[in-house]
């Protein structure tokens, strides 16, 4: 079993910076891929990003080139740099362990496994 705990949430101006860490204990799956997904209010989960071990990263289109995965093996940790950011990336930001060895760049919730409590993350206009 893997614990994922997420932190560096808050409430940030538009245009500001936020980065987000996920550290994994217990069985961290170190060689799974692991990505963050995000829940605004009245809306589904949906995928932000995800970094396979190798360090191969997938975004998806909506904060292509504003954010940026990345991973410490060593330390089990996973962060999303979030820059100019907007008021429609308000939402509870997730991180997740990939379900299989194998990850291909999926954006299914149901490809990830085990879930942290999430890390609200608010953006004022």
């Amino acid at each position: 079993q893997v614990q994922l705990v997420e932190s560096g949430g808050g409430l940030v101006q538009a245009g500001d910076s936020l980065r987000l860490s996920c550290a994994a204990s217990g069985r961290t799956f170190s060689t799974y891929a692991k990505g963050w997904f995000r829940q605004a209010p009245g809306k589904e989960r949906e995928f932000v990003a995800a970094v396979t071990w190798a360090g191969s990263t997938y975004y998806a289109q909506s904060v292509k080139g504003r954010f940026t995965i990345s991973r410490d093996n060593a330390k089990n940790t996973v962060y999303l740099q979030m820059n100019s950011l907007k008021p429609e990336d308000t939402a509870v930001y997730y991180c997740a362990v990939a379900s299989s060895p194998i990850y291909r760049g999926s954006y299914y919730e149901r490809d990830f496994g085990s879930w942290g409590q999430g890390t609200q993350v608010t953006v004022s206009s």
